[in-house]
């Protein structure tokens, strides 16, 4: 959980895309916000909780795949756990996003990074 030294948002960044910051955490609400208008293309608060949530939700689509795949180990295990982390690293992200954090979501957050858009 530590700063993102890569975004380093103005607090006018953070005023003016606060909004857009809270909806990219409902995929993908935000994300088509965030490609469609040029203002939030540039701000660097709103780009980095799109990326966090972006990918958050290849992380929800993985556990449900993979634990849907996998007979009985994943019916009762991977899915119920894992939906229930990612239900949790969703709940922080959003609330980061509404108090104009710039913080990675604990484990995946990372993996943000590799986004260029």
């Amino acid at each position: 959980m530590t700063k993102n030294q890569n975004y380093k948002p103005t607090s006018k960044q953070i005023s003016d895309g606060k909004l857009c910051a809270v909806l990219a955490w409902f995929f993908p609400i935000g994300l088509f916000w965030y490609l469609a208008e040029a203002k939030m293309n540039k701000n660097s608060f709103v780009s980095f909780h799109v990326k966090q949530s972006l990918v958050l939700f290849i992380a929800l689509l993985l556990v449900n795949v993979v634990g849907g795949i996998i007979p009985i180990l994943g019916w009762f295990l991977i899915l119920p756990l894992g939906n229930l982390v990612l239900f949790f690293l969703w709940i922080i992200g959003l609330l980061r996003a509404l108090n104009g954090s710039v913080e990675e979501l604990p484990a995946i957050g990372q993996f943000a990074e590799k986004f260029t858009f």
